[in-house]
């Protein structure tokens, strides 16, 4: 999937989480949920690699799930580069659980984009 797809894909999905979870994640409209998707991706492809590689031990030790911590913590970085009053979490749980929530949607959209590609061809 292409990387203006992943973003307006992730857009739309802080859009959507923060419309379930109106106490606990804020998103101030669509233009800063549209720039928390950008940070999000540069942090990722910035910041991400070094984090796993130094966590690898304990990312071994928890079979993986240590990762779900870290996917957690770059959306509070992207929260602290974005600023609070415009893309927040009222814990480090709940941005976790956006981790987690974005995380299965992007397995979902991702594998139906592949499968239209697929049928496409």
């Amino acid at each position: 999937m292409g990387f203006v797809k992943r973003i307006l894909i992730n857009t739309i999905l802080f859009i959507a989480i923060a419309g379930f979870f109106q106490s606990s994640f804020h998103v101030a409209n669509v233009w800063m949920a549209l720039l928390a998707s950008l940070v999000l991706a540069f942090l990722n492809a910035a910041i991400k690699p070094v984090l796993i590689i130094l966590s690898l031990p304990i990312t071994l030790i928890t079979l993986g799930l240590f990762s779900i911590v870290i996917n957690g913590f770059m959306l509070q970085m992207t929260s602290f580069v974005v600023g609070k009053n415009n893309f927040g979490f009222s814990s480090f749980g709940m941005a976790i659980l956006v981790s987690v929530l974005m995380s299965i949607a992007n397995v979902i959209v991702s594998n139906f984009f592949a499968k239209d590609s697929i049928d496409g061809e």
